[in-house]
């Protein structure tokens, strides 16, 4: 390693150390075991040298709780805050270390480098309760920061780390075009920090402190939540009384008051029968409580035996579901322990019957001058119906609640929009512009349980000086010679033979859609049944998605043309 560090392969390494050092994968989900402390305490556990610890509030009993109050300007930029107090902390150089690049590791974990949350700790011996959580112009907040002697407004600090820190720099887009930048204060008006970027040099802790004030400001509560949880679980054991954590009263900007952190263990009940039949064995109840117990999940057999009753501590955040039970127990058991068995069942992986057709129409559209486009699968309200002249009668668009942009209002029920849309971005492409994308619409059915399916389709658009009818009928009719469907009107006996095989061919007939142009527009019909369009693209359309020129589009379902090798209609479970 150190000739590796050296770059030097002939380097002379004899006064080197001879200690063993380990590098251990830790699973992205184990935020537990980010830092020495819960490495060493997971295998301990695991091992059978100690129970899983018992985290614990501190009987506030008569005493004042700490206090944040929330102002109402933060919900401009980061409106949630956590907070809790490690009393009596004994801290050494090694200890100190880890504390601070738990933080660290955090941050660039779950943290998402401090977008979601941002951690603070400081001496709660120089600072003074209570705090408030305020978000203010920049040029209103000066302070010294951490590591710094001159003071700085927010403002200039930024500019400071953008020119001078490359660690801090990265941070710094986070609030710098926010109008206002969130700040928190003690009550002597102390700046205890500026979230995400840095704290304040007057509240640092170090080898001395004993009192540690833990805060965590953040976009997203849950997160929070979970930040906080991990760092006073893994540090609150060097604490005076192990396991104990001070607990924090925080107001909202709603005056709603909250107590962090909050240590209460989840319950989950998984089925002893599905534990088993994943992992390949026949454990009892009982024997499976054992296992989790080394893996830090307090967990006991149901009264009848059929399940595992799991208390999930605040250090296994990332057991959500009762498959993450199931995987632990298999840890716990041991990989290397299942005995290896053949499936009862052999099956050959192919490709969809709905994907090989998709394959096969999108390189005859490519063959036929057409060029693909993929767009985006939500679009607006106004794109979706308006632009093209229909109604929305609240039976046939997936709407998204609380969209982030009005670009993305609902789930699109045809792919029309998208590639106007697209002819209208490149209106200044030389002419003809042939357009063709193969994707899914969203529609609304209560035949699925979620209330919604997606409809394979095919999209073209031919935009030219003149309306080109012809080429969108001569691509329909390619399309349906590729997939071997006739003309109803064809008489050709071989046609005849493969209508009757088929049990119908395709056909077109005159239909009115405000979509399209009056006059210029056909249903295309397989079976009898409706299972496309196709025509001249009207005039309020066009000009609702700034197109200069006449457009002529075909729109077609897919998946009633997927067969099976008798010419049969797949179920639509196995497309």
């Amino acid at each position: 390693m150190l000739r590796k560090e050296l770059a030097n392969a002939n380097a002379d390494v004899s006064g080197a150390s001879e200690e063993v050092i380990y590098k251990i994968d830790i699973p992205a989900n184990r935020y537990d075991m980010l830092c020495l402390e819960g490495i060493a305490r997971a295998l301990n556990i695991f091992l059978g040298r100690e129970a899983p610890p018992a985290y614990r509030l501190a009987d506030m009993t008569g005493k004042p709780l700490q206090r944040m109050t929330v102002r109402a300007e933060t919900a401009l930029v980061r409106p949630f805050v956590v907070c809790a107090v490690l009393r009596g902390v004994r801290f050494d150089p090694l200890r100190y270390n880890s504390f601070i690049d738990l933080q660290d590791k955090l941050h660039q974990n779950l943290c998402r480098q401090r977008t979601l949350v941002a951690i603070g700790t400081h001496d709660l011996a120089k600072i003074q309760g209570p705090f408030t959580y305020e978000a203010l112009p920049p040029e209103d907040i000066s302070f010294v920061p951490l590591k710094q002697t001159q003071q700085f407004n927010a403002r200039d600090l930024l500019q400071h780390y953008l020119a001078n820190d490359q660690k801090l720099k990265k941070f710094v887009p986070i609030i710098q075009s926010s109008l206002v930048y969130p700040v928190i204060y003690d009550a002597n008006r102390t700046v205890l920090s500026l979230p995400p970027i840095i704290n304040g040099q007057h509240s640092a802790i170090s080898l001395e402190t004993q009192d540690v004030f833990i805060e965590c400001t953040a976009t997203d509560i849950t997160k929070a939540k979970v930040v906080l949880n991990t760092v006073v679980a893994m540090f609150s054991e060097y604490c005076e009384r192990p396991f104990e954590v001070e607990p924090v009263e925080v107001v909202d900007a709603f005056g709603n008051t909250h107590v962090y952190p909050q240590l209460a263990t989840r319950q989950m009940e998984v089925s002893r029968n599905y534990i088993n039949s994943c992992i390949g064995v026949d454990l009892p109840a009982d024997k499976m409580a054992q296992l989790l117990s080394k893996m830090q999940l307090t967990a006991a057999a149901s009264a009848d035996g059929s399940s595992v009753v799991v208390q999930v501590p605040i250090t296994r955040s990332d057991v959500l579901h009762a498959c993450d039970v199931m995987e632990d127990v298999a840890i716990a058991y041991g990989y290397n322990n299942l005995v290896k068995t053949v499936p009862k069942t052999a099956t050959v992986g192919r490709e969809l019957p709905l994907n090989q057709t998709c394959e096969l129409l999108r390189g005859e559209a490519a063959m036929a001058g057409f060029t693909e486009i993929l767009t985006w699968a939500l679009c607006s309200h106004h794109e979706n119906f308006e632009a093209l002249r229909r109604q929305d009668d609240g039976t046939t668009a997936a709407c998204i609640g609380n969209p982030a942009t009005a670009e993305f209002e609902v789930c699109r029920t045809s792919l029309l929009p998208g590639a106007l849309k697209t002819l209208g971005a490149n209106k200044d492409a030389p002419l003809p512009v042939k357009l063709f994308e193969v994707s899914d619409v969203i529609l609304l059915t209560g035949d699925k349980g979620c209330g919604a399916a997606n409809r394979r389709r095919l999209v073209a658009v031919h935009c030219d000086r003149a309306a080109s009818f012809e080429s969108i009928h001569g691509l329909l009719n390619r399309l349906m010679e590729v997939l071997s469907v006739p003309y109803t009107g064809d008489s050709d006996p071989a046609a005849a033979a493969m209508r009757q095989q088929l049990g119908g061919g395709y056909e077109w007939q005159a239909e009115d859609d405000p979509t399209f142009f009056p006059g210029r527009h056909a249903a295309v019909l397989f079976r009898g049944q409706r299972v496309g369009q196709f025509g001249i693209i009207h005039p309020e359309v066009l000009a609702a998605f700034d197109i200069v020129n006449p457009v002529a589009a075909l729109e077609l379902d897919l998946e009633p043309f997927c067969f099976d090798r008798n010419y049969k209609q797949l179920p639509t479970q196995i497309l």
